[in-house]
């Protein structure tokens, strides 16, 4: 195992990532030291249980296994519907015997997230999903002293939606504090949900050794990050909440009702994902044609990427990107922040391999699985004012104040992974 100034400077990185939090606390004084150490034993922990443990390949292979069937499975149905647009028998002749058919996005990862989020539905009415949610649950609960509600809440969010995993703790959501409130928003806003997780995993699949699992574990790890974020900005004041039954409000009456709703809720997920995709690569395009009225930047037209490109670059090198690489790494940083992790995951899956190392592309694998950007701040404010009504103006003024801290941990996360020896990664 073999360490690099790269791998040092990424835990600078992780530092100067908590500092900013604090500076921006509303009680400096009640800096969460223990909870600090906690969160980095948990984040290191998991990763090296996930990766350096023996026969952790094997698990590995498994996930990625799995999501392969899974977009296998999501693939025929699709096929079955749609037909040659979603890579079944092609109406012509391809260039070659080895060509595959063309990945048309609309017809091969939106039914992919229908199909997640349906067998997550009826994985959960089978208490499958939800011992295991509970599971990560206690882990948070004892590691970190969050209150029951809160970490069943937290748990949940790495496997659901950041409006879903309210609904899980509906009963509790009035008894909340404003930082476990705050909690919760911002491990929303860091992590992702099964049904888009397992699309990027085949996004990045053809130039990511091992995607599935380092976007599984991506999801995982950012929860520690993101819990120490919260609170290291708005502290607790109180004791943690009162003991949670861990009897989840979030209930189907039978397996088809579970596959019905998760299918009526897949279909409003990948509407949105469709809908926000059309209209901000659209702006995007609006602005880069503005940007041509510009005179050329170092010998290439000025382009809204460019310009996240300049801007994140100091970023994407703190986490442990070489500075060759760091203006292609910060384009996807403010791609996500101020797009969406869709677009961010296409243009990572795009760069080619000579323009980004197999150890960049895992660290920004990493940096940008985390739903923070500006479109979900509106969709999490909508999805929580309809849960809790009388609550509505203290979402809206945690929930703008959440999106740092949620892009922040997923960087710490990034961090964090790029201080590990390459080498343990099997890459």
């Amino acid at each position: 195992m073999i360490y690099t100034p790269d791998n040092a400077r990424s835990l600078i990185a992780v530092v100067l990532i908590i500092a900013l939090c604090w500076l921006l606390s509303e009680n400096k004084k009640r800096f969460p030291f223990l909870l600090a150490i906690g969160a980095l034993a948990v984040q290191a922990g998991l990763i090296l249980a996930l990766f350096a443990i023996p026969n952790s390949q094997a698990v590995l292979d498994g996930v990625t296994a799995a999501v392969d069937g899974l977009a296998d499975a999501a693939d025929r149905g699709a096929q079955f519907v749609f037909g040659y647009l979603s890579g079944g028998d092609q109406p012509y002749t391809l260039p070659s015997d080895n060509a595959q058919a063309p990945f048309i996005f609309g017809f091969r990862v939106l039914p992919l997230i229908l199909v997640i989020s349906a067998l997550s539905a009826l994985l959960w009415h089978w208490r499958i999903l939800r011992w295991i949610t509970r599971g990560f649950g206690l882990l948070f609960e004892k590691t970190m002293n969050l209150g029951g509600a809160s970490a069943l809440a937290v748990a949940a969010n790495i496997f659901m939606g950041m409006v879903e995993s309210p609904i899980v703790i509906r009963a509790y959501l009035d008894k909340l504090s404003r930082s476990e409130l705050f909690l919760m928003m911002v491990v929303g806003l860091a992590t992702v949900a099964g049904s888009t997780m397992v699309a990027y995993a085949v996004i990045l699949a053809p130039v990511l050794p091992n995607a599935a699992g380092h976007v599984l574990v991506a999801s995982i790890i950012s929860a520690p990050a993101g819990i120490l974020l919260a609170r290291i900005m708005i502290p607790e004041e109180h004791k943690a909440g009162e003991p949670y039954d861990y009897a989840a409000a979030l209930e189907y009456e039978s397996s088809m009702d579970a596959v019905t709703r998760g299918v009526q809720d897949g279909v409003m997920v990948a509407v949105n994902v469709a809908a926000f995709l059309i209209v901000f690569v659209a702006f995007v395009w609006i602005v880069n044609n503005l940007l041509g009225v510009f005179p050329d930047v170092a010998g290439a037209p000025l382009t809204l990427q460019r310009i996240f490109g300049f801007v994140f670059a100091p970023v994407a090198y703190a986490i442990g990107l070489p500075w060759s690489e760091a203006q292609v790494g910060g384009s996807i940083l403010g791609t996500k922040l101020f797009l969406t992790e869709f677009i961010a995951f296409f243009e990572l899956g795009a760069v080619p391999a000579e323009t980004m190392s197999e150890r960049s592309r895992m660290i920004m694998t990493y940096a940008i699985c985390g739903f923070a950007n500006v479109a979900s701040v509106g969709i999490m404010t909508g999805g929580m004012t309809v849960l809790m009504p009388e609550r509505r103006s203290e979402i809206y003024a945690l929930a703008t104040k959440a999106l740092l801290p949620g892009f922040l941990a997923t960087l710490m996360t990034a961090a964090v992974v790029a201080a590990m020896p390459m080498a343990m990664f099997g890459n």
